[in-house]
């Protein structure tokens, strides 16, 4: 059973930076994908991004585009997640998750994933 630790949350200002990230333990041999979702109070889970563990290729929404820079350290068995110009609508809980299947493209929707994190609270005031 892999197993996702996620971290670095917190309070920042409209603008700022912040940096998640999410250590997996367990069978990562089986991750094919990792990704970041998001839920906001009273919304869907959304998803920010992801990268293939193996070549670390990326995709991102347009919502987030340019702004964040999804990461890997396969030594260290880590993903990051770095956030640019935040804005108060990025306020929400960071959820990190891996898939398994080698798709030929990467899965948008929180069903495709197989383990999650328990998730971090990031709030951006404005």
């Amino acid at each position: 059973q892999v197993q996702l630790v996620e971290s670095g949350g917190g309070l920042v200002q409209a603008g700022g930076s912040l940096t998640l990230s999410c250590a997996a333990s367990g069978p990562t041999v089986n991750i094919y994908v990792m990704g970041w979702f998001r839920q906001a109070p009273g919304k869907e889970r959304e998803f920010v991004a992801a990268i293939k563990w193996s070549d670390g290729s990326t995709y991102y929404p347009d919502s987030v585009k340019g702004r964040f820079t999804i990461s890997r350290d396969n030594a260290k068995n880590t993903v990051y997640l770095q956030m640019n110009l935040l804005k108060p609508e990025d306020t929400a809980v960071y959820y990190c998750s891996a898939d398994r299947l080698r798709r030929g493209y990467f899965e948008v929707v929180t069903g495709a994933y197989d383990y999650w994190g328990q998730g971090t609270q990031v709030t951006v005031s404005s």
